[in-house]
């Protein structure tokens, strides 16, 4: 596999930094985006990616072409995918899924 991003060290316990290897979609080689637990968070695959301020953790996923953004946080066993596109200070836990063409955009928005 050809992967898109590895994680690097960050600020805080427990989360890694991703840094993208490649050019892929609006992303380019050498940016620094937001915050995992482990790649498992964040699939190598497609385009979907975790913007620098966004954080993504638990068994949460975000994978195929969905973006995280801003100061949002997936978490719990929510998932994130296909165009979704999640941003402002949104919070998407729980057994969440969040899918096709989706924006989840409120900055006092929770769901759960």
């Amino acid at each position: 596999m050809n992967k898109k991003y590895e994680l690097i060290k960050s600020e805080i316990e427990g989360f890694y930094r991703i840094k993208a290897l490649k050019d892929f979609g609006i992303i380019k080689e050498g940016e620094v985006g937001g915050l995992i637990q482990s790649e498992n968070n964040l699939s190598q695959d497609g385009m979907c990616w975790v913007g620098f301020n966004a954080q993504v953790y638990g068994d949460a996923t975000v994978s195929e072409n969905a973006e995280i953004f801003e100061n949002a946080e997936i978490f719990g066993n929510a998932k994130v995918f296909g165009n979704a596109t999640v941003f402002g200070n949104a919070q998407v836990s729980g057994n969440t899924k969040v899918s096709g063409n989706a924006l989840v955009l409120r900055t006092d928005c929770v769901i759960y």
